[in-house]
């Protein structure tokens, strides 16, 4: 395993099954041994984060730092794509809001982030629907519903 999960926030919920959700990710995108990390945060750091790094006054739910610029570019075995972090905070307020368990928000912010790192966004409506079908695609194959 080349990436690692760092739990700064001290989350204190069971989060094993993201490591199946990551390799999922991984082996979809074939980017299987990439290095990357990431790391649950609280509001005030990613506040912190998004503030210094993108100019945005306020916390976010994930902020993705892709170490590569133009996925294309790049044939090596081994990538090291950068680092995700991940509020904890934001992420449990989310699933309340939409109503769903924590483990399908963390599984979602997880791949959103990931999918950052190996060249997705969404900047145009063509972008968003291909990222966010591959997302749900992921959670779906993983049998990680909206419900559960």
């Amino acid at each position: 395993m080349n990436y690692e999960i760092n739990n700064e926030f001290g989350y204190d919920e069971d989060y094993s099954y993201l490591y199946k959700v990551i390799d999922r990710t991984l082996e979809k995108e074939q980017a299987v041994g990439s290095i990357f990390s990431i790391t649950f945060v609280s509001n005030e750091k990613i506040w912190e984060l998004n503030k210094t790094y993108r100019n945005v006054d306020r916390p976010t739910d994930v902020i993705s730092f892709a170490f590569e610029d133009a996925r294309d570019e790049f044939n090596l075995e081994m990538r090291i794509l950068g680092d995700i972090f991940i509020s904890i905070p934001k992420m449990q307020e989310q699933a309340i809001a939409y109503g769903h368990s924590e483990k399908r928000e963390l599984s979602f912010l997880t791949v959103h982030g990931l999918l950052h790192l190996l060249g997705f966004d969404h900047m145009t409506k063509e972008d968003e629907e291909k990222m966010f079908n591959l997302q749900e695609e992921i959670l779906d194959e993983e049998r990680i519903s909206r419900e559960g």
